[in-house]
């Protein structure tokens, strides 16, 4: 018989993902920007997408592994969950952030500037606009590969959905990471910013990401799986 876990089971997994997300994150970025040979920008999309990899995969069939806000408003504008349990997965995954950061700023040592690295900002040059075009493109490709392998029932996957979602983050990263700091996810840029106290364009990070979001999971839906009736009738009775 198939196990169907508790919301108390997929809200602790929500926690534990995003809090894994930050920390890792969090903690190659720091490594990278001072100055350790090991550690580049290929390092840091490594990081962030090896960690989301290994975190879908370890806890997808539990909570979905979404660890990320845009990817729950997602999933509660296609009917995939209902508003109250993503709007508590949402809560999970900023305290998780919060405390992930938290985490790297006392276990680091002080020459490794958590204070100045650890922030997500604009690049110089670039408006805000852009950076919220640019994270909006990011997210799309992420969604879209997301309900491409984890959501679409004939998607090739399946179980190592974690696979191909850690590699699109990680491709995410190497395109805008110098830009944007390539967070795709409200929650990856709300965890530092709100520990350092710096919340300068802080638009950027979240409409971006829930725009991209919300136009990827409606372009999937409606276009790629498109009136499947089954899908629909699951997708209500997921809404009541």
């Amino acid at each position: 018989m198939k196990h169907t876990p508790s919301l108390a089971a997929k809200l602790l997994a929500e926690f534990v993902g995003t809090f894994a997300l930050i920390a890792v994150g969090v903690g190659a970025v720091l490594f990278a920007s001072g100055g350790s040979p090991a550690t580049d920008l290929l390092g840091v999309a490594l990081a962030h997408g090896l960690v989301i990899g290994v975190m879908v995969t370890a806890v997808g069939h539990v909570s979905g592994g979404h660890f990320n806000p845009a990817v729950s408003a997602a999933m509660i504008a296609m009917r995939k969950m209902t508003l109250l349990e993503g709007g508590m997965y949402i809560v999970v995954q900023l305290v998780g952030g919060v405390l992930g950061a938290l985490f790297v700023k006392g276990m680091f040592p002080d020459k490794f500037g958590f204070d100045k690295y650890a922030t997500v900002s604009l690049t110089s040059g670039l408006s805000p606009t852009n950076g919220m075009l640019l994270e909006a493109f990011c997210t799309f490709l992420l969604i879209w590969v997301i309900f491409a392998v984890a959501v679409d029932r004939d998607g090739a996957f399946g179980a190592v959905a974690g696979l191909p979602i850690g590699f699109t983050i990680a491709l995410d990263i190497l395109m805008i990471g110098p830009l944007t700091g390539g967070t795709m996810n409200p929650a990856r840029w709300f965890g530092p910013n709100l520990v350092n106290g710096v919340w300068t364009d802080a638009w950027v990070w979240i409409v971006g990401p829930v725009l991209g979001a919300l136009l990827a999971a409606a372009a999937y839906q409606f276009v790629v799986l498109g009136n499947d009736e089954e899908v629909v009738r699951d997708d209500i009775r997921k809404s009541l």
